[in-house]
């Protein structure tokens, strides 16, 4: 695996041409981080994949920075295998606190990006500082957002970090529901 910094600009978190990680019947998949995982950073990448002699590209980043490197799944002649690497993020310099995992395919005829999947995640050191994990909280009758950063933070001010952890599952931060579960992101 090779891993280098880049400054350049990389495509959109949700770039529509993007086979994306809803595909299952496609050429490469990335199992691993799913759709707005909480990541930190160090970055599991799994899935499987297959390319023109075994080497596929992966990139991770915001659109400011990016981390990008290759590595080897399958056979080489159209043969699919698993792969799973470690990715180190920390020498990024993310200013989002939204990224993209990518990997795909270099063409061999024009040197483009074939087959690219896109996972969005969340990551979760430009949350908290000194990011660790996080925990799960499920809302009680009355709650409100707030009162659950107060009871995790000790400032009710803080309610976006939670808002900013579950975008699948907030989109009106006035709007919370008792039973549903929500991730609060936590540090040190």
């Amino acid at each position: 695996m090779t891993e280098s910094t880049t400054r350049e600009k990389m495509s959109e978190t949700d770039d529509p041409s993007d086979t994306n990680c809803l595909g299952d019947s496609m050429t490469n998949r990335i199992d691993q981080p799913r759709r707005h995982d909480l990541v930190s950073n160090s970055i599991m990448v799994a899935g499987i994949g297959t390319a023109f002699e075994a080497t596929l590209q992966y990139r991770i980043g915001d659109g400011h920075d990016e981390i990008s490197g290759h590595f080897m799944a399958g056979g080489g002649t159209g043969e699919h295998g698993q792969f799973q690497l470690q990715v180190d993020v920390r020498g990024a310099e993310f200013r989002l606190d939204r990224l993209s995992v990518q990997i795909f395919e270099t063409s061999q005829e024009d040197g483009s990006e074939i087959n690219r999947v896109t996972v969005p995640v969340i990551y979760g050191p430009r949350l908290v500082p000194g990011y660790l994990g996080y925990r799960e909280h499920t809302v009680k009758p009355g709650e409100t957002l707030s009162a659950i950063a107060d009871a995790h933070y000790g400032d009710p001010s803080l309610y976006k970090r939670i808002v900013r952890a579950n975008p699948d599952k907030i989109s009106d931060p006035h709007r919370i529901l008792p039973g549903q579960v929500f991730r609060v992101p936590v540090g040190w």
